[in-house]
């Protein structure tokens, strides 16, 4: 009688902190979703700042649901939420920029 051997994937959690970066290899069985690979990682027990429902999650840098099936070698990554808004930052740094424009034509006029 022949033996069944479960397949099994080879893949990796990354999850990038401000100062390094988390990387935990994995050897899950064939068809486990990115949610069991977070939950098989053992960084949501270290770092509980990682929340399922407010995070986002991706494989390779593809925004990806937490019951998104895996394939072998697949990298899965947490992503921290954003500290500032990128559109804020910009309309800040355009406000900058057209005050020191002014401020530099100002100096001109008087001389």
């Amino acid at each position: 009688m022949e033996q069944v051997v479960a397949e099994t994937i080879k893949v990796e959690v990354c999850y990038a902190l401000a100062a390094r970066q988390e990387l935990v290899k994995l050897q899950l069985p064939e068809g486990a979703t990115l949610g069991q690979a977070l939950e098989a990682s053992g960084l949501l027990q270290k770092y509980p700042e990682i929340d399922l429902k407010k995070n986002k999650f991706g494989i390779f840098a593809k925004l990806s649901k937490v019951d998104a099936v895996l394939r072998d070698r697949d990298r899965v990554e947490i992503y921290r939420p954003l500290i500032a808004d990128p559109k804020e930052v910009r309309k800040q740094r355009a406000a900058e920029g057209k005050v020191m424009k002014k401020g530099a034509g100002d100096t001109d006029a008087e001389g």
